[in-house]
């Protein structure tokens, strides 16, 4: 594996040749940058560059990455990464892109949240304080850091003030301002940007044999995500559930249906939060679509065949008049499901409220 298996990115791949040209790496580097941007198959890559090894299995590469606690574990052991080795080494070796959701997944950890705690702290410790056996690196991916508790944190500190011998961190982060200040302050962050269009275009093309106009409009709608573009392949997937959910909301809520809006938030507040916040995520997007839409800009439009279907119907009603409304109603919405609010008391609200936006002209 090398830099070839990395979507796009030449600016970005060119800067980490250079760095381990250079031979001056700092200690502690943390890839920053949008979902989907490749920031985890670049970190690894790098790491498997300098370590001048084919296999992510290497006895110098460590993984750290968050997990949750299953039923084969008892009340007492404390959650590490090496309990879902062999999960993450299957994705790894599927695809170096994938996201939490498909992260938690494969560790089949249904409506659980995921994170890094204090015993993973004391196993990256005790790893990191052997002997390389290579004589080289021992390097430490951390994926997103940002769920570490605070203990974990703490300790990861010490680290990263006093690194054992010959180690390099490599952070994968998506959400850096969750990290502690002093965390920030000690790693040199390396900034990835979103995909060039044209890139996932040619990836469609060449990798998952799309016709070149479907990837022209796949690659618009992914804006520089590849784990979007991956997901409009498939018709069943994630996003057409959430544009169904979308739908149905809009419906019940225009007809002033309470009793059906009752059921659609009794429906959503089931899902687990992650997914509770990527669906807010896509209704953003489609309230933001759809403005668009309805002032005939379709060449800034981005959506599915599907989405505009229902749009050339419905996009009159998101309007200059509710457009700000709504989008701070989902926005305040996915803050509050993010800091643990009650789901059926968050949706319910979301739910009336839309019925007085939609009315608004």
């Amino acid at each position: 594996m090398n830099f070839d298996s990395v979507i796009g990115q030449s600016e970005a791949k060119e800067r980490l040749k250079a760095l381990a040209e250079g031979g001056s790496i700092p200690h502690a580097l943390m890839f920053c940058g949008p979902k989907g941007s490749g920031k985890l198959p670049l970190a690894v890559t790098f790491a498997m560059q300098l370590l001048n090894t084919t296999t992510v299995e290497h006895p110098d590469l460590h993984f750290t990455f968050p997990v949750v606690r299953t039923s084969k574990f008892d009340g007492q052991h404390k959650m590490i990464s090496d309990d879902f080795s062999a999960e993450w080494y299957d994705l790894l070796k599927d695809s170096l892109y994938f996201d939490m959701r498909q992260w938690l997944d494969a560790m089949g950890a249904e409506n659980q949240q995921a994170l890094i705690g204090r015993g993973e702290s004391v196993s990256l410790i005790h790893k990191l304080s052997l002997k390389s056996s290579q004589g080289g690196y021992k390097i430490s991916v951390i994926w997103l850091p940002e769920y570490m508790n605070s203990e974990c944190a703490n300790a990861l500190l010490k680290l990263l003030e006093e690194p054992p011998s010959q180690t390099l961190f490599l952070m994968v982060c998506e959400d850096p301002d969750r990290l502690l200040d002093t965390i920030r302050s000690r790693v040199q962050r390396f900034d990835v940007k979103r995909i060039d269009d044209s890139d996932v275009e040619k990836a469609l093309v060449s990798e998952r044999g799309i016709g070149e106009a479907d990837a022209h409009r796949i690659a618009r709608i992914a804006n520089g995500n590849w784990l979007t573009a991956v997901e409009q392949l498939s018709a069943s997937g994630e996003n057409s559930e959430f544009l169904n959910l979308f739908i149905n909301l809009m419906r019940k809520a225009y007809m002033r249906d309470i009793k059906e809006l009752t059921k659609w938030s009794d429906e959503v507040s089931s899902f687990g939060r992650e997914k509770q916040k990527r669906l807010l995520t896509y209704f953003l997007r489609m309230v933001r679509e759809n403005f668009m839409y309805n002032f005939h800009k379709e060449e800034l439009c981005y959506m599915t065949q599907e989405e505009e279907n229902f749009s050339q119907r419905f996009a009159r009603f998101i309007n200059e008049a509710n457009v700000i409304g709504i989008s701070e109603l989902l926005q305040r919405a996915y803050r509050d499901i993010s800091q643990n609010a009650n789901g059926k008391i968050v949706f319910y609200h979301l739910a009336l409220n839309i019925i007085v936006l939609l009315i608004q002209k």
